[in-house]
């Protein structure tokens, strides 16, 4: 059992800025979830209880854009420095290798297995397909240091080939994935709260509502029902990804037309739904259905203000 408290710090974004943000998720959500990844690596996690059976240990992170958070982890002996997306929507540890001679790369820290004394080879190749991009590498292995936990033999894939710019302009080197029966996990600043392995009972009232997970990979579950304005929208056989490395809440993009077409939404010059400030107030409420319980969600909750 593991316990590790994190704390979130939120940094300030100009009007400019968030419009751009928003333009951005989409892409990133598709290439997310739209995707399918060929090889996924499975892990063991090593954490080593103190004598009240709990393990504390953090990560600085830094917030890029308000959607994703990234901090740094070493592999290898002596220690190579990467800064990676901790992400719970993917199931995969990637960094970009020396081998790579995409722009991407050349842009990013990568990782050289010639200057590790702990490095195995494996040599096993993988690919990973987004629906805007791809990436495609080795699986190696080598020391892995996340905060004050090492690893040591941890497999890890070497990126050796990142076509186009999906990769190219993030402030992030790789993905760290946090994805069922993967990695490990991190540490933030304050302005909010992020707790691994158990919970923090001054933060909310109530109890707290159970679902199944529905498939490895991500910490999908059942999307059972979709009521808006009193009136079930019809679905069937849906999942919905709980993610951490996403600031919005994602439908499909016929649903997404139809809830803002009821709401009076309308497209700006950037190609995002907006809508008057004072009517959220007035909004119909959304609700969406996991293992049996109805969560609501008033037009302040799901409206970006």
């Amino acid at each position: 059992i593991f316990y590790v408290r994190l704390t979130l710090k939120k940094v300030p974004e100009t009007p400019a800025q968030k419009v751009h943000r928003y333009s951005l998720t989409g892409q990133y959500l598709t290439q997310k979830y739209f995707g399918i990844s060929q090889y996924v690596q499975d892990a063991n996690q090593i954490f080593l209880p103190d004598r009240y059976g709990r393990v504390k240990h953090g990560v600085p992170l830094t917030n890029f854009m308000n959607a994703q958070y990234y901090g740094e982890i070493l592999l290898g002996t002596p220690p190579q420095t990467f800064s990676v997306v901790f992400d719970t929507g993917s199931s995969n540890l990637w960094v970009p290798s020396t081998h790579c001679t995409s722009i991407a790369c050349f842009l990013h820290r990568r990782y050289d297995s010639g200057q590790s004394t702990t490095y195995k080879s494996n040599g096993t190749e993988f690919e990973i397909h987004y629906g805007t991009g791809s990436l495609e590498g080795i699986i190696s292995n080598d020391v892995l240091q996340v905060g004050d936990i090492s690893v040591e033999g941890q497999d890890f894939g070497e990126s050796v080939k990142e076509p186009g710019f999906t990769f190219a302009f993030g402030r992030f080197d790789g993905i760290f994935g946090l994805g069922k029966f993967t990695y490990i996990n991190s540490y933030v600043y304050e302005s909010g709260e992020l707790v691994f392995g158990g919970t923090d009972e001054s933060h909310f009232t109530g109890d707290i509502h159970w679902a199944p997970v529905k498939r490895k990979g991500y910490w999908e579950v059942d999307l059972e029902k979709i009521v808006f304005d009193g009136e079930e929208v019809e679905i069937e056989g849906t999942g919905a990804a709980i993610d951490t490395g996403s600031s919005l809440l994602a439908i499909p993009t016929t649903l997404a037309d139809l809830i803002n077409k009821q709401i009076g939404a309308k497209k700006n010059f950037a190609g995002q739904y907006v809508i008057e400030c004072d009517k959220i107030p007035s909004l119909p409420v959304f609700s969406l259905q996991f293992g049996g319980k109805l969560f609501n969600l008033t037009g302040s909750e799901y409206i970006l203000k």
